[in-house]
């Protein structure tokens, strides 16, 4: 079932008949009293599960002190999230926002002014990739360019030139004179959790270092532990220019974070760019709470340590259900089940064994449980996804006997 007629939100979601009023670690709490063991951590939102007690102790103590500050004066807590950050990354500036089309929208705009700063406004192209999500602004929806999301919206914002991912040659017919950088997804989640070789992420950074561009990281999916590491770039070898994060960042609380070189972000200055929200206290509370607890020894080795048994489990179902599923794909806690069903059949069916994943692109469901997940949950998981494989198995027998 969908969203009910009597709503009075914009339908632009195809909500399923299914609410929920609280929420412990991995686990999660329906309306109507029923248990759900959720992997799809809101959309790899939930890193840390639901009603983790030090985020919801960081953001019970903000909550008595200070909701919200202009960013005309100083932020002493967000001085301090943006040097822990860069402190674990490349980076030497953040830029905090509400979201992670935010965050890439601060990105876009720093590799543009960056060549403009230079006395080259020419170069504002970027060039992206097919399969690619980036958000849902209209310059974000550009930079996807898929006709699905931008159909309606009227012509798109110019300055983006996609390629097929992984080819380097369209990569390089598709730089100019007028490009300023390159923009992609370390794993790419919405468009079936995707990934080019590691050898292709290092071509792009010899091309950007070769012809003076920025290269652009979209880890608003991938970072902050969801591929094992605090940042995807780190397990990939290659390190970007400029890279944007959310989702996890803020454990549940809305946060996005655009992290640049020094170099990159030369040409923002006072007035260049700003938000209201950004780097509002609750949301900072919450990301400094967030890296207490993933920057303690042990978290990561945890994180590959499930992602290996999650990957094996879930290679031994596909191997036993051929006709239901024909892939394991990704890295970390970002895991794509390729299926031969329709994938939101398949999305429904775990619904029903009480297990919540989320579809993504080339008829692939993803796996995001959250990053504390233990092996009894993982098998618990894997339980439901056998039974629902072999619900569909077994209705395929019954549709080749004529029954």
């Amino acid at each position: 079932m969908t969203q009910s007629a009597t709503s009075h939100l914009l339908p632009v979601f195809a909500r399923a008949d299914l609410g929920f009023e609280r929420g412990e670690g991995c686990w999660l709490t329906a309306t109507n009293g029923e248990r759900y063991l959720d992997f799809t951590s809101g959309v790899a939102v939930n890193a840390l599960g639901h009603c983790h007690p030090h985020l919801v102790a960081a953001l019970q103590e903000q909550a008595t002190k200070l909701w919200h500050m202009s960013n005309l004066f100083k932020s002493p807590d967000g001085e301090r999230l943006a040097a822990r950050l860069c402190e674990q990354s490349f980076a030497d500036f953040v830029f905090f926002a509400n979201s992670g089309a935010e965050a890439m929208e601060c990105a876009i705009k720093v590799t543009r002014k960056f060549h403009a700063a230079k006395g080259h406004p020419e170069r504002y192209r970027i060039i992206t990739f097919d399969s690619a999500f980036h958000g849902r602004t209209l310059a974000t929806l550009a930079a996807t360019g898929s006709p699905k999301y931008l159909e309606g919206f009227g012509p798109p914002m110019d300055g983006f030139d996609q390629v097929t991912l992984g080819d380097l040659d369209a990569v390089k017919k598709a730089t100019g004179p007028h490009t300023a950088g390159i923009l992609i997804e370390p794993l790419q989640g919405e468009g079936g959790v995707r990934a080019a070789p590691h050898a292709f992420f290092k071509a792009l950074r010899q091309l950007c270092d070769d012809n003076g561009l920025l290269l652009v990281f979209d880890e608003v999916q991938t970072g902050v532990g969801r591929t094992g590491d605090l940042f995807a770039y780190k397990r990939i070898g290659v390190t970007p220019d400029v890279m944007s994060l959310a989702k996890a960042l803020g454990g549940g609380f809305p946060i996005g974070a655009c992290l640049a070189t020094a170099e990159a972000a030369s040409g923002m200055t006072p007035g260049s760019h700003g938000s209201t929200f950004g780097g509002n206290p609750l949301a900072v509370a919450a990301a400094n709470a967030v890296l207490d607890v993933m920057l303690k020894p042990g978290f990561f080795d945890h994180v590959q340590k499930m992602s290996l048994l999650l990957k094996q489990k879930l290679a031994s179902v596909v191997d036993r259900y051929p006709g239901v599923l024909s892939e394991v794909r990704g890295e970390g806690l970002l895991i794509g089940l390729k299926a031969v069903v329709p994938s939101t059949d398949l999305v429904a069916a775990l619904r029903e064994q009480k297990l919540l994943t989320v579809g993504a692109g080339e008829n692939v469901v993803r796996f995001l449980p959250p990053l504390i997940v233990t092996e009894a949950e993982i098998e618990e998981s894997v339980a439901c996804l056998e039974h629902a494989c072999a619900k569909f198995a077994d209705s395929r027998l019954k549709q080749a006997a004529g029954q």
